[in-house]
């Protein structure tokens, strides 16, 4: 049974903008995990993409769990990636429910949707 659907989309120009003013910003929005998938990627405009896509999924995991943001901390959701690059929402929160976290990115927007599901009987 689905327990929540979340969505969040943002543009690229605005974290680009705020990634300018406050670089540290970074360690607001991404677990250390999140970091190093981060440095291993080698172009500006990639890194910008991948930060606007963790916040978005994050924005839309808090949308679906009904809590938003202020109860839940950005760190506190991480996305990492299956083998196959899908990826995946690991948070302290989830008990025995399963997340699905779909990102994606255009030339001027990232979005994200998370469905949470209860786990079957």
């Amino acid at each position: 049974m689905i327990k929540g659907i979340g969505v969040d989309i943002i543009e690229l120009r605005r974290i680009r903008k705020i990634m300018e003013r406050q670089p540290k910003i970074i360690n607001r929005i991404l677990t250390v995990k999140e970091k190093e998938l981060l440095d291993a990627l080698s172009s500006d405009k990639r890194r910008i993409e991948f930060i606007a896509g963790r916040f978005a999924a994050k924005e839309a995991f808090s949308k679906a769990r009904g809590t938003g943001i202020g109860k839940l901390r950005f760190r506190d959701i991480e996305i990492t990636n299956h083998h196959s690059g899908a990826p995946i929402l690991h948070s302290n929160v989830l008990t025995t429910e399963i997340c699905f976290v779909s990102i994606s990115h255009s030339e001027e927007y990232a979005v994200a949707q998370v469905i949470i599901e209860s786990e079957p009987a």
